[in-house]
């Protein structure tokens, strides 16, 4: 790899900008997608194994490629440290999201209510969001039903890339809610990116349910037919 490659490497890295990098096999040429220029059969599959998050191998024409996605990790940032945030942490955790929860009710807030894998912030929601920089590898599920605290993060999370963000409360909450984001200053291709009421409808009634709910849920919105179409 040379010097100059390898310093845009490290920089997409320290900007958690997802990037190939393409090896021609057999004599070692590397390339970045994106960055480089690169044929489109190439970066379709680059951006395939950016989907997958998996290196693969690929013949095009007489050349053949070794393809190795660096992806930022995959975080997950829960406001509000309630049930179901109890329930959905350590879930979140085994399906490999760096999980933080963000209230600044100290009671709540506490590693002996979340488990020691969670990082835990005190501050006001919008300062602890904006602190955090969501990006396209980030989720973001606001739980607490007080607009007070749900509100602010929500509004910086939906000006972020987020692939997901997800809402507690009802279809009745929901729409009060969208009033008042758009009194914020939201519009409307920003507020449909909310998922709201939270959670695949599997009929989920006890706080792991719909942790399990919430969490497919985002698997879907990553994994599923329409991730796969952007």
């Amino acid at each position: 790899m040379t010097p100059d490659l390898l310093a845009r490497l490290a920089a997409a890295r320290a900007a958690k900008h997802p990037v190939a990098l393409l090896t021609r096999l057999p004599d070692g040429a590397q390339m970045l997608h994106p960055g480089d220029a690169v044929p489109e059969a190439l970066a379709t599959e680059a951006e395939a194994a950016l989907r997958a998050d998996a290196a693969r191998n690929v013949t095009l024409g007489a050349e053949s490629w070794f393809i190795q996605p660096q992806n930022p990790p995959l975080r997950l940032i829960v406001v509000g440290a309630v049930h179901i945030a109890q329930a959905l942490v350590p879930m979140a955790a085994r399906l490999g999201y760096a999980v933080t929860v963000v209230d600044p009710r100290r009671a709540f807030a506490t590693e002996e209510r979340l488990g020691a894998e969670v990082a835990i912030s005190g501050d006001w929601p919008d300062e602890a969001m904006t602190a955090l920089a969501p990006d396209t590898r980030t989720a973001v599920v606001t739980l607490t039903h007080d607009p007070k605290l749900d509100d602010p993060a929500l509004e910086v999370a939906l000006r972020s890339p987020a692939f997901y963000i997800g809402c507690l409360g009802s279809r009745r909450t929901h729409a009060k809610r969208l009033d008042r984001l758009r009194e914020a200053g939201l519009g409307e291709a920003e507020l449909a990116k909310i998922h709201a009421p939270v959670g695949l409808d599997i009929g989920a009634v006890t706080a792991p349910e719909i942790a399990v709910s919430i969490l497919a849920q985002i698997v879907a919105s990553r994994r599923g037919p329409k991730s796969e179409k952007k």
